[in-house]
């Protein structure tokens, strides 16, 4: 049984590595969300591949102005898994789905922009922990919700200093668009409300800054809930992919609020410090309200160097997978518990 349950992770964290390292022309938004469509309803979990129009319907202008820069067309895949009785409310597992970042009009530096082609590592990491639950028969609702794009420069991109309004009615100045990942993220954050989900997690290669605070060592977290937070802590312990906590604190929300007039958030800090903490306070005013939520910045942990840990070959890392995975495994089983 525990060479099975080994075997399960290890072959989640591999599917993410597949995910992250396959060339952007061979994962396109449409390529995506076939694959995990096709793997995912093999397992027996429902998989929905929503359109253009539909994130249209739902008004997610923030998440659609960062895929005007692309003729790929954007898509939005909501998969469900059921586990246990339909009226226990589900978890909300949300990942960013950038298929290929060039950093739009804020075009990035040519050097290394080819491992751009994992920043939907967050996608990746959500779609193989719903494969591993399924396979783990664990008694668990999970809810995951994929917003998928490219985010590249053209005629229509978006422009600094634009202004678009999130599915919430909140406004954004997109002051620079390569801070995308925050942009496609409030839109699924406020849709995961509507699932009136048990807690939420979101997960995304969301910023440069999480890889200076912690090196490699270790995945960014950030939770308004200290009890789920502990159990993702001693999860990453026993996995040895570990996770660290960093500060919620509203300083970093006012960051991204006070000092704008024109829109009610921009989507980068005047200051240019505290970059994962002011990436997490944006995405704060749109997490469903009151309700418990973590977000994990993964940037640091993708790859592909994975110096500091020593059993992974060099390409991206598909982590930190496995201790999601151990997570709700310690939930659904019954040794680890929280009061919402």
């Amino acid at each position: 049984e525990a060479w099975k349950l080994g075997q399960i992770k290890a072959e989640a964290q591999n599917w993410v590595r597949l995910l992250e390292d396959t060339p952007a022309n061979y994962m396109t938004p449409t390529i995506f969300s076939e694959t995990v469509s096709k793997v995912l309803s093999a397992s027996g979990v429902k998989v929905t591949v929503h359109d253009k129009a539909w994130a249209e319907s739902k008004k997610m202008g923030s998440f659609l102005s960062v895929s005007r820069g692309s003729i790929e067309p954007p898509k939005f895949v909501e998969i469900h898994y059921q586990g246990a009785d339909a009226s226990k409310a589900p978890i909300a597992l949300v990942g960013k789905g950038v298929t290929f970042d060039a950093g739009g009009i804020s075009l990035k530096s040519a050097g290394s922009m080819d491992e751009m082609r994992a920043d939907m590592g967050g996608a990746a990491c959500v779609v193989a922990t719903i494969k591993a639950a399924a396979e783990l028969k664990l008694k668990l609702n999970i809810v995951g919700l994929i917003p998928l794009t490219e985010n590249l420069p053209s005629g229509s991109a978006t422009k600094p200093g634009d202004i678009v309004t999130a599915m919430n009615g909140k406004t954004i100045i997109v002051d620079n668009t390569d801070a995308e990942g925050r942009l496609i993220l409030c839109d699924a954050l406020c849709y995961a409300a509507e699932f009136k989900p048990e807690f939420t997690i979101d997960m995304a290669t969301l910023t440069g800054a999480i890889r200076i605070a912690l090196a490699g060592a270790a995945a960014g977290v950030f939770s308004n809930n200290n009890e789920l937070w502990e159990i993702l802590r001693q999860a990453g312990s026993n996995t040895g992919d570990r996770v660290w906590r960093m500060p919620l604190w509203q300083h970093y929300t006012n960051m991204m609020t006070k000092p704008f007039k024109a829109a009610d958030l921009n989507n980068c800090a005047r200051a240019k410090v505290g970059g994962s903490c002011t990436a997490a306070g944006f995405l704060r005013e749109f997490a469903p309200e009151n309700g418990p939520w973590m977000h994990i910045d993964i940037a640091g942990v993708m790859g592909p160097s994975n110096d500091e840990i020593s059993y992974l070959p060099s390409g991206m890392s598909g982590r930190p997978v496995r201790t999601v995975i151990q997570f709700l495994q310690d939930l659904s089983s019954g040794k680890a518990t929280w009061k919402r």
